[in-house]
């Protein structure tokens, strides 16, 4: 999807305490994908997915985000399962480096392909992160916990009026998407967006934690 991207350096600051808490949790996981801690960062367009896995890759220490939108393409905006399988998972699975072709949205061609190292937390952020069929390869999902309309706007505000009709398409596609295979209800985390920071539930699938946070100012970055 073209957009504009909030701050997901892994540079960027973590978001307070609860950021790096939850960095600490998830590296006590066990590795779900060869030797690597798969995260998945699902929830509808607009709704702060980017921002957040990066500034939970700041409190990983660094740990690399794979963005879906670099799997995504305009004809198969959610058809890229075999295709992240095949250039990630598969070699991740392995213990080997994985590369990928991301997707330019404004030239409609796939670039040269890009190197992911199997390190030990990767962070997958998109809408679609959370389906079926990459929950085998997770160590945990986590689910950004804004309604539709409100994600929807959000997105359609920050992507002005040069996306008007992507996200036409995109809106009633994301829904199909969603009825058929849902993300949600195998959450195991919720994450909701407050003034400041943010705050980490418990998702209907169950967190190993069954921590609640909130954040409470930064931190310094907790690494693997």
């Amino acid at each position: 999807m073209v957009r504009v991207r909030g701050n997901t350096s892994a540079r960027a600051p973590p978001s307070g305490s609860a950021i790096l808490d939850l960095a600490a949790r998830l590296c006590r996981l066990p590795p779900s994908c060869g030797p690597v801690r798969l995260i998945a960062v699902d929830g509808h367009a607009g709704s702060g997915k980017s921002t957040f896995a990066g500034r939970l890759a700041a409190g990983l220490g660094g740990a690399p985000v794979l963005h879906l939108d670099d799997i995504a393409s305009h004809e198969q905006l959610f058809g890229w399962t075999a295709r992240l399988l095949a250039q990630v998972i598969e070699p991740l699975g392995r213990g080997e480096t994985a590369h990928y072709a991301p997707y330019d949205w404004r030239t409609r061609r796939f670039g040269v392909p890009l190197a992911l190292e199997p390190a030990p937390v990767i962070l997958v952020e998109g809408v679609g992160a959370g389906r079926a069929a990459l929950r085998p390869h997770l160590a945990g999902l986590l689910w950004m916990d804004l309604p539709a309309e409100r994600a929807w706007a959000r997105g359609r505000e920050r992507d002005g009026a040069e996306q008007r009709t992507f996200w036409d398409g995109w809106i009633p596609a994301e829904r199909r998407h969603f009825a058929e295979d849902p993300s949600r209800p195998f959450a195991h985390l919720l994450v909701r967006q407050r003034e400041q920071g943010y705050e980490v539930l418990p998702g209907p699938a169950g967190s190993a934690s069954g921590a609640h946070f909130l954040t409470q100012g930064d931190g310094p970055s907790a690494m693997c």
